[in-house]
């Protein structure tokens, strides 16, 4: 069993868990991921690592309430354990210095797994701008932390109210603007928001790089649900990924595959509202 330590609300339906789990933390990486379970009768639930503290033995977890199971989830509280936690699961991120300016991109929920890319990039000496985006400003999260792990900090509400009006993407044209020679761009967030950065990236040349986070069920391969085309080959998000060359992915395809199911969840989460699961009746 893994305890929750720490239970944070950082905007309405997103939450912050820290979970006591000292073999992961031991191992965890910028960028990889773990599986989840709530309990036995609960589904596998791939969250990309937030923060780590190997000294503490914790591994920090984001996570929007959109589903039965992300609604159970965010229905536990501090002292409350998860059945099982597996990882940390994928390959890390590639960080090393003299890498040049990094271009760090967080979209919604996303900001939480780009957030230790960051701040690895900054203390192995690169140059980080960190640009956040979000709908509003009541949803944006971990600016503070963003801060501190970025040389400079762009926000963007698609409402303009907070930062710059607009998308991650407005605030990476005033930055190619500006004249800011930019080495590598690393972009996490909804795929159609990766979509938009990766097209707006490739005219000007910049290695631009997405983590992928599309259906998984057992995390190492064998089930073949997350599978993605990168140029001419078949990857698996779990084993190969789940970072990957943002300009050669097949953004069609993985968008279609990330549809499949929908009609599934939708009767699942009617399912849970009716029995009371998530805190819903």
């Amino acid at each position: 069993m893994f305890k929750i330590l720490d239970k944070k609300v950082l905007s309405p339906g997103v939450y912050q868990f820290d979970i006591e789990a000292p073999r992961v933390a031991k191992k965890a990486e910028p960028g990889q991921f773990i599986v989840l379970r709530v309990n036995e009768e609960g589904e596998r639930i791939p969250l990309t690592i937030a923060d780590f503290d190997r000294a503490k033995g914790t591994i920090t977890i984001i996570f929007q309430a959109v589903g039965a199971s992300t609604e159970l989830l965010g229905s536990m509280n501090a002292g409350e354990s998860l059945l099982d936690f597996v990882g940390p699961l994928g390959q890390p991120s590639h960080i090393q210095g003299g890498m040049g300016t990094i271009v760090c991109i967080g979209g919604g929920i996303g900001v939480a797994p780009v957030y230790p890319i960051a701040r690895g990039m900054k203390d192995a000496g690169n140059k980080v701008i960190s640009i956040m985006g979000a709908k509003t400003k009541d949803i944006l999260i971990l600016e503070d932390a963003m801060k501190a792990a970025s040389n400079e900090v762009l926000v963007t509400t698609d409402d303009g109210s907070y930062g710059i009006k607009g998308f991650v993407t407005t605030a990476l044209q005033q930055l190619v603007d500006r004249g800011e020679k930019i080495d590598q761009v690393t972009a996490i967030g909804p795929v159609v928001m990766m979509r938009s950065v990766v097209e707006a990236t490739r005219p000007l040349g910049i290695k631009t790089i997405v983590s992928l986070n599309p259906i998984m069920v057992d995390g190492t391969g064998m089930c073949g649900g997350c599978r993605v085309q990168v140029g001419d080959e078949t990857k698996f998000a779990c084993v190969d990924g789940p970072e990957f060359d943002g300009h050669i992915v097949d953004f069609k395809g993985l968008m279609s595959r990330q549809r499949m199911y929908r009609e599934q969840e939708t009767v699942e989460k009617d399912h849970a509202c009716h029995i009371g699961l998530g805190g819903k009746k």
